[in-house]
């Protein structure tokens, strides 16, 4: 799925060497690097203020902290989506509030957002799923209208970007109050370990995220609130930092296999290509596929057989989930979380893909296809 070897070897005489003159300078925690990185990446996000941290986990458990949200105050997120989203509101004692997506973008909108507002609710969490932009010039303005905090989850689309109706565009995760990432090694912008990192416009907020992050200190050894202890260690720094400079060229690569897999699939008739909308850029995390008249299963057991890896994000959707059971409410019938979960498939896509590969994935999938 992600070939993060032959891109290592790409990329090795700089990483090397960031590494181990990290080694050599033996400052191993909150050195040069991870300030470095820290201010390299807020430049590149145009946003005010970026603390790195442990993964993306901890940094929506960062984020929400920071809000002083209460046990008990609610928190709408997608359905279709990766655990993590609703399992930090879960530890903190929040309400989570499971909404559908829309078909199309697989993220979830300001229209369904709003059937499930409540005089408890305080936060919505767009989650920008496998590297493009939820539509947010709405969702801030339904936010504002009912004064409620959002936090971006941008673990699957750092680097992509949202333009609104007047021409002016931001970067996926600096639109809301709050954005979030992770740096996990398969991620767009990925480490040889664990790491995320949480950002904002808003200071006030930023130094509140420093300090949760920091063990609650305003300065050393003076605790003024509870935090946690998380931060990104330097080596991921220092790889992070040559990996930053390849991210737009990473976008680029991976845009190319996606091109390439919609010229080839998108006239088989079983199969629906991604939806690409017009007011956001996609960084394809995933390419994901939906797959009908219930062959998704059929197509993903063909590919194994010819050594072709293809992954089903995700399987079952949070509101069927045990975890959430007892916990969170559900708005709607979610039919299209639970329809996608039955027929959607993500072929490979990484920024080392040649043309060889490309053509024997396809070729596979049409074979798979003729006669159907």
């Amino acid at each position: 799925m992600v070939d993060l070897k032959q891109q290592y070897l790409r990329l090795k005489e700089d990483i090397d060497h960031a590494i181990f003159e990290t080694i050599q300078k033996s400052q191993f925690i909150k050195g040069h690097n991870f300030n470095a990185f820290q201010n390299e990446l807020a430049e590149y996000l145009s946003v005010a203020k970026l603390i790195a941290c442990g993964n993306g986990t901890d940094a929506l458990q960062i984020a929400m902290m920071a809000l002083d949200l209460k046990p008990g105050d609610e928190v709408i997120v997608p359905a279709f989506t990766y655990v993590a989203t609703a399992e930090v509101i879960g530890l903190l004692g929040l309400t989570p509030v499971m909404v559908d997506v829309d078909q199309k973008t697989f993220n979830i909108t300001a229209d369904i957002i709003e059937e499930a507002i409540t005089e408890k609710t305080k936060l919505i969490v767009p989650v920008h799923l496998f590297g493009q932009c939820t539509d947010m010039e709405p969702i801030m303005k339904l936010a504002g209208k009912n004064n409620l905090k959002v936090i971006e989850d941008t673990a699957q689309a750092i680097g992509a970007e949202y333009r609104f109706s007047d021409g002016e565009s931001r970067k996926a995760g600096c639109i809301g109050d709050i954005g979030t990432t992770s740096f996990f090694p398969s991620k767009n912008l990925g480490c040889y370990g664990d790491g995320g990192a949480v950002f904002s416009n808003n200071l006030e907020l930023a130094e509140k995220m420093r300090m949760v992050a920091n063990h609650g200190q305003s300065v050393q050894y003076v605790h003024d609130i509870i935090g946690i202890n998380s931060r990104l260690d330097e080596i991921q720094a220092a790889i992070l930092r040559v990996k930053l400079q390849q991210l737009d060229d990473f976008a680029l690569r991976r845009n190319l296999v996606a091109n390439h897999y919609d010229k080839e699939l998108s006239q088989i008739e079983y199969l629906e290509i991604p939806y690409r909308q017009a007011n956001s850029t996609h960084v394809f995390h995933q390419y994901t596929i939906k797959v009908k008249n219930n062959l998704r299963n059929d197509l993903k057991d063909y590919l194994k057989s010819k050594e072709i890896p293809a992954m089903i994000y995700y399987p079952k959707p949070l509101h069927k989930q045990k975890a959430f059971e007892n916990l969170g409410k559900i708005v709607g019938n979610l039919e299209v979380s639970s329809q996608l979960c039955s027929e959607v498939l993500s072929l490979p896509i990484h920024t080392e893909m040649n043309l060889e590969q490309l053509n024997y994935i396809t070729d596979s999938i049409k074979s798979f296809f003729n006669g159907k």
